[in-house]
């Protein structure tokens, strides 16, 4: 993510992606964080909470009994990733992580696909995969749900100036990646209008420094490019953007640069099932991997949480999110795919 703005106050993503001074550090290339360009990335094949509002009757009777989001499964997950360690583009424990992405969804009967590119990084040119999950629907047009499943390369400069030397993105990363594998796992069961898309985006994060070069969202401005020049951009209806929804005290601003309708029909599924709270009113303008879709023309959301004082800091463990905020987006997200759905016919 990057460039966030609330009220008059700047908060970057990158302090958000972008306030991190990370070109004031500097970054020696190592072989275990970003290797040498290659097409070598070859294919393969708070401890859990009770689900809470997914227990509640499914919307217009598009959910399937079974169709419940499981917090604990997704906990699972994010454990899974934050044992991995640091997970930069191009590094071995990314590849690892890639592995654990597709053996899960093959666990589950979803195919899946990697798309693997080389990105121009300031470091060079560097293989990059993103990971392309379909469930079949009635219609052949697409709805995507997305995640970026890298970390921040180390070392760079956390938003206070201290040098982070060790970052494993317990909510940077691997919260909205778990909560992407229990959603696609929920999909598979349920009675879907649209196809759906899950992309686990490689390269969000900036290899240096965000705002400098384009250093930024590798992974989704690939597959956009891609999609556009194959023509089939134009059957992707819509994108649901989760990143950073770990946080133990979750708080989810609107985005000014979403889809207004989009945005509304998430915010109000949000109310409905009484997680008004947390889904805010208050508006913030977010720099993250949706933007290529609405510069595409793809209506477009983004769900994620800057109010987190581990941002970009070696604090982001597992000791500051919980289950029980994967359980809240999990159960949002699920609400607002009815309403989302019978906009789109």
């Amino acid at each position: 993510m990057s460039a966030a703005v609330i009220g008059a106050m700047a908060i970057g993503c990158e302090m958000s992606k972008s306030e991190t001074p990370a070109a004031s550090a500097p970054i020696e290339p190592a072989s275990s964080q970003i290797a040498p360009a290659s097409s070598q990335i070859a294919p393969t094949g708070d401890s859990a909470i009770a689900p809470t509002s997914s227990q509640l009757a499914p919307t217009n009777g598009q959910l399937a009994p079974t169709a419940r989001f499981d917090s604990a499964r997704a906990w699972k997950d994010l454990e899974a990733q934050v044992a991995i360690g640091p997970r930069p583009a191009a590094s071995a424990a990314l590849q690892k992580t890639r592995d654990y992405i597709l053996a899960e969804l093959k666990k589950a009967g979803i195919e899946a696909r990697q798309q693997i590119f080389i990105a121009n990084t300031p470091l060079g040119e560097t293989s990059m995969a993103n990971i392309i999950a379909t469930i079949p629907g009635r219609r052949p047009e697409r709805l995507a749900i997305a995640s970026h499943y890298d970390t921040k390369r180390t070392p760079f400069m956390s938003p206070s100036g201290a040098t982070v030397t060790r970052f494993v993105g317990a909510s940077d990363g691997a919260s909205s990646t778990a909560a992407l594998l229990e959603l696609a796992r929920v999909l598979k069961t349920r009675q879907n209008e649209f196809t759906f898309e899950l992309i686990f985006f490689d390269g969000e994060e900036a290899v240096v420094e965000w705002n400098r070069n384009n250093d930024n969202t590798y992974g989704s401005r690939h597959y956009v490019a891609t999609a556009l020049k194959a023509g089939t951009l134009k059957d992707l209806r819509a994108l649901i953007l989760l990143d950073m929804i770990g946080d133990k005290e979750l708080l989810i601003r609107r985005d000014a640069l979403s889809t207004p309708w989009l945005v509304d029909i998430v915010w109000n599924a949000a109310a409905r099932i009484g997680h008004r709270a947390v889904f805010s009113n208050e508006e913030t303008s977010i720099d993250d991997d949706h933007v290529p879709f609405l510069g595409a023309g793809v209506p477009a959301v983004d769900i994620i949480d800057l109010d987190y004082p581990a941002w970009h800091t070696a604090a982001d463990t597992l000791d500051n999110v919980s289950a029980r905020s994967l359980q809240i987006v999990g159960d949002v997200v699920l609400a607002a795919l009815p309403d989302i759905e019978a906009r789109l016919r």
